[in-house]
């Protein structure tokens, strides 16, 4: 006669089994979230259109970039002008000297650090072919905030000498959008 089939774990095997699973399912339920389902409110002081008009000795700079900055909920809109007396590359792309770039993505802030992290675009927003002129791909950028009044911030780049000091154009709320 056939004896039936067993399993027989041993203490410290089942013990092992039993352990293996706990960090199996605690670092499957840290490592995976679901995304938003909605924008995040962002942060209430920025919400707007800001626009930098000059920069310390313009006329003196070689080459400088002006910055349009745009929030919306935790969402922003950048736009650099940058302006150049010497011809770097092709005049198709630089225009005798003026050309834009546009970035879109999301931004975070930890205590007086604004982090940007987003994406070369075209003006419309859209996906920006990495065959075309100038930057394309990612972005990412920190920046020091200084709120001076109601109506001017001063971005101050970890990556640039040269602070962003921006007036408010045009104040708006957010109102978050399904994503």
């Amino acid at each position: 006669m056939s004896k039936p089939f067993s399993f027989h774990l041993s203490s410290p095997a089942l013990s092992f089994l039993i352990a293996l699973g706990f960090l199996l399912l605690a670092f499957g339920l840290n490592s995976c979230s679901l995304n938003p389902d909605m924008q995040t409110p962002g942060q209430k002081y920025v919400q707007g259109e800001w626009q930098q008009d000059s920069v310390p000795a313009q006329k003196r700079l070689v080459a400088y970039s002006l910055y349009d900055l745009k929030f919306n909920c935790d969402s922003f809109f950048v736009k650099i002008s940058s302006y150049s007396k010497v011809n770097y590359g092709s005049d198709s792309c630089m225009n005798s000297g003026h050309w834009a770039e546009y970035i879109k993505g999301t931004y975070s802030q930890r205590q007086d650090t604004l982090h940007l992290k987003g994406e070369f675009c075209n003006a419309d927003g859209s996906y920006k072919d990495d065959k075309g002129c100038f930057r394309s791909g990612d972005y990412e950028e920190y920046f020091k905030v200084k709120q001076k009044t109601d109506s001017l911030i001063q971005f101050a780049s970890t990556s640039n000498v040269i602070p962003i000091n921006a007036h408010l154009i045009k104040r708006t709320s957010c109102i978050p959008k399904p994503l």
